[in-house]
């Protein structure tokens, strides 16, 4: 089993974006960091979980029961409901779907910010990178 904790930083909205990313299993603690281009904060956050997703194929840990925590209301109910409407989010819906597809069990719960902060910090890292590279 696998907990992966998301998160991204925007200074504006829209603006430059970053993201973070922990993994954390019994032989396994990851942390990650991108930056997500200019884009708004729930943006960021599809970005960031979509990340974390292709980290996991490309690591191979698709057998591994994947228990995944944002702090993103808009993203998680997004994929709960399995449904938007908003444009915007329709295609980091449909990336969502179809990597999902890959993972034997993959659980997604909205978690508050104060049990998130090893993902906010390495997106805050991430959000300064990509202002200092501007």
């Amino acid at each position: 089993m696998l907990r992966i904790y998301v998160d991204a930083a925007t200074k504006g909205n829209p603006g430059p974006s970053g993201g973070g990313i922990v993994v954390t299993g019994e032989q396994i603690h990851e942390q990650l960091h991108f930056s997500l281009g200019e884009c708004s904060n729930h943006e960021a956050e599809f970005k960031i979980l979509i990340l974390a997703l292709e980290w996991l194929i490309n690591h191979q840990f698709t057998t591994t029961s994947i228990f995944l925590h944002s702090d993103s209301k808009t993203v998680v109910q997004t994929i709960d409901k399995n449904y938007t409407g908003n444009p915007v989010f329709q295609p980091y819906l449909k990336r969502f779907q179809q990597l999902e597809s890959h993972f034997t069990l993959l659980l997604i719960q909205w978690i508050p910010e104060n049990k998130n902060k090893g993902a906010d910090n390495l997106a805050r890292q991430a959000l300064q990178k990509s202002l200092k590279g501007k």
